[in-house]
């Protein structure tokens, strides 16, 4: 079998000065490894690593010399482990080795940054709210709560998809009900995937099935639609219909928090009349966080 040749590519010589400068910072106590005699550089040496991996010397070596050598997930993940490498430091593992970093489990949170209120409160004119990968509803403005009534929810029940299947004012407010609902739950069920694992999101799927008789239809027809188009129907009470463009910004990815941005379409008579019925009367922007 022919030997490796080293690559001149830069994120292959970036894996290695990686992998050298975390193996050095690792002592043999640290893995449970005897201390031995003198040592020649500082950290594990690389059949200490190599072993620990699972895999053999020449391979390791291989890989930390910045070789072009194809290597699996599961490897990656134990070079992790031995390596005692954080969450970023393990993606950065994965893209240096060219490899997708596999699905990570997510996670409930609950947790707004302090920003996050002050950008809502920069939103006058345009409803904006926080979701969890569970969808609760964790902060709110003022033109949000006008449009949404978050806060006359009880708070273990603000949660974006508990409201629009049991809520009989979301009902009439989304025109046509049916035809977005089925598509904000298709956008729900790709969050599902990612946290499948979660109680309190399955425990939140399960509750809606005993109370919703549509919600039990359509979960259990795993129908899955196209991409949203990014528009919203509503029918505001004093308004009428507005056509709204929206769209989703991801505001902290560790914890999975997304901020929801509503925009009455420009050029439109019912648009104007909103921002007029927004300006006459307003409330206080609120927070709050679900119930962990």
């Amino acid at each position: 079998m022919s030997t490796p040749q080293i690559l001149e590519q830069h994120p292959r010589a970036e894996l290695a000065d990686f992998l050298r400068s975390r193996r050095e910072r690792i002592s043999p106590q640290d893995v449970g490894l005897p201390v031995g005699g003198r040592r020649r550089t500082p950290g594990l040496r690389r059949e200490e690593v190599a072993a620990l991996a699972g895999v053999g010397l020449s391979w390791y070596t291989w890989l930390e010399q910045g070789r072009d050598i194809k290597v699996s997930s599961t490897f990656l993940d134990n070079l992790a482990r031995v390596l005692k490498l954080d969450a970023t430091e393990r993606r950065h593992l994965f893209l240096l080795a060219h490899r997708r970093l596999p699905q990570e489990s997510g996670h409930t949170s609950c947790k707004v940054p302090m920003i996050v209120g002050r950008l809502l409160e920069d939103l006058p004119t345009r409803p904006a709210y926080v979701l969890n990968l569970r969808w609760d509803v964790l902060a709110w403005n003022s033109a949000a709560d006008r449009v949404f009534g978050f806060t006359r929810v009880p708070g273990n029940q603000r949660n974006l998809l508990w409201m629009l299947f049991t809520s009989p004012a979301l009902r009439e407010l989304f025109t046509p009900w049916d035809e977005q609902a089925l598509q904000i739950l298709s956008s729900f069920r790709r969050d599902f995937v990612r946290a499948i694992h979660d109680p309190d999101i399955t425990d939140l799927v399960r509750e809606l099935e005993t109370v919703s008789p549509d919600f039990k239809a359509w979960w259990q027809q795993q129908n899955i639609h196209g991409p949203c188009q990014g528009v919203r129907n509503l029918l505001i009470p004093t308004v009428g219909h507005v056509t709204f463009e929206h769209t989703t910004l991801t505001i902290d990815d560790e914890r999975h928090l997304r901020l929801v941005y509503y925009a009455a379409k420009e050029g439109e008579p019912e648009s104007r009349s909103f921002v007029q019925w927004l300006q006459r009367e307003s409330a206080p922007v609120s927070n709050a966080g679900c119930a962990c």
